[in-house]
């Protein structure tokens, strides 16, 4: 199945997906997408009012504006992590609405109620504070940010192929649940200063903005992450690996609130112990963390460059298309290209090219290794379509883009005809010829 690819063939004709016209209502994409669309909305306009009732209104503009500075930051961060097989738009605004409305309200909502109710049952506010903290908050928001992670892995799976993909989901959704934390906390702490007079750097505000937003703004999507990897992992095993495909995913989940009880119970460790948390604990993972999806996207490079020239040979892609794929140095080249000389439309369908070839090669991969979905066909048909119908554009910048990273070769006498800066040995013949509108 994965060994032979097909050879460029007219696209089948007649409507796809023919099944869906007879789903039921409640199947249909628009109905889910506007259910989610109106309980992200309704979720947002009940956490602003809650947040607002809790800062005021003064507070809360301060929170807002003082929580949005590393928003920027972190989502360019985990773009250009997925920047080898970049996923829609669309799903990473789900997830950060997801953490910033969803997520966000459950957290508040529970929170309060777990700990009012211990308070309560045990007539200690004091120790209620404490165990919410270090025990209710982490089950309670790690799991509320897991279900967007959970949510994309079901019903976007063609998006969710790997670790790399579970990291930007998990952390994307955890940036948006730290952005309305903060501003909840940023907008207490002015309400504070407020009512004491404090200014500048001795205020509660500046204090709370340098530990939440510049010593540890990754410190949420660090915990989340964890549950990312464990889905990521998950989403490589095979279909019919069942129990590993449920274990990962918790096991991550438990690693994410282990962390996050630490890192919230670090006030209880005596006056440095939120400095020890943060040197011994928190930056080693952190580093870690990062040498593991940077030591992921480059294992995906190696994997485009190893599982595409069978494509190559099948006549979908040039020679020297794998290698330039296999490049991200080259695909800038090539989109610099396309954008030069025939404008962002153009560099557009590069993009678009090269996204698609990277799905391809880790459709392959999966197909080879046996973890391919039962789909696997069909969902390679469509892959080898779209880039057929953006190669005219594709083509001639990514031959410029190999031919520019492309490493000297030197010339040296051969018994077998050579051609180009590749020595791919015999010249292929042509294409064959592929008109996508004959029927």
């Amino acid at each position: 199945m994965a060994t032979f690819p097909p050879y460029p063939t007219h696209p089948p004709t007649g409507p796809a997906g023919g099944a869906l016209r007879h789903a039921h209502w409640w199947q249909r994409k628009w109905v889910r997408y506007g259910a989610l669309t109106t309980l992200l909305a309704l979720s947002g306009l009940v956490i602003l009012a809650l947040v607002r009732e809790q800062t005021g209104t003064e507070g809360f503009l301060v929170g807002l504006g003082l929580a949005i500075l590393p928003v920027p930051l972190l989502i360019a961060a985990f773009r250009w992590l997925d920047r080898v097989e970049p996923g829609p738009w669309r799903n990473l605004l789900f997830c950060f609405a997801w953490g910033a409305c969803a997520a966000a309200l459950i957290a508040i909502v529970a929170n309060s109620f777990a700990t009012r109710w211990i308070a309560t049952a045990t007539a200690d506010p004091s120790s209620a504070d404490t165990l919410g903290a270090t025990v209710i908050a982490p089950i309670v928001e790690e799991s509320a940010k897991a279900a967007a992670v959970l949510l994309v892995f079901l019903f976007r799976r063609r998006d969710f192929t790997g670790i790399v993909d579970g990291v930007v989901i998990a952390g994307v959704t955890a940036t948006g649940f730290a952005f309305t934390e903060n501003i909840l906390y940023l907008g207490t702490a002015f309400g504070t200063d407020q009512l004491t007079g404090d200014r500048g750097i001795a205020s509660v505000t500046a204090a709370t903005f340098f530990v939440r937003v510049i010593m540890s703004p990754f410190a949420h999507p660090l915990f989340t992450v964890l549950t990312g990897i464990g889905f990521g992992i998950a989403a490589l095993s095979a279909d019919r690996h069942h129990v590993r495909r449920v274990l990962l995913p918790l096991a991550g989940l438990l690693l994410a609130m282990g962390m996050h009880a630490v890192w919230n119970g670090s006030s209880t460790f005596g006056e440095y112990g939120f400095f020890g948390v943060y040197a011994v604990f928190m930056l080693p993972a952190f580093g870690l963390l990062t040498w593991l999806v940077i030591w992921t996207r480059q294992r995906e490079l190696r994997t485009v460059r190893e599982e595409l020239p069978a494509y190559a040979v099948a006549g979908w892609l040039t020679p020297a298309e794998p290698f330039a794929l296999g490049s991200m140095r080259a695909r800038r080249i090539a989109r610099q290209y396309a954008r030069r000389h025939a404008g962002r439309p153009a560099a557009r369908a590069v993009a678009q090219y090269e996204a698609y070839a990277t799905s391809l090669a880790f459709l392959r991969h999966r197909g080879r290794r046996g973890r391919a979905g039962a789909d696997f066909v069909v969902r390679e048909r469509e892959l080898l379509h779209e880039l057929w119908a953006r190669r005219d554009v594709a083509r001639p910048a990514l031959d410029h883009a190999a031919r520019t990273t492309a490493p000297p070769v030197p010339v040296v006498a051969a018994p077998w005809p050579m051609y180009g800066v590749y020595g791919y040995g015999q010249q292929q013949a042509p294409y064959p010829a592929y008109n996508p509108y004959q029927t």
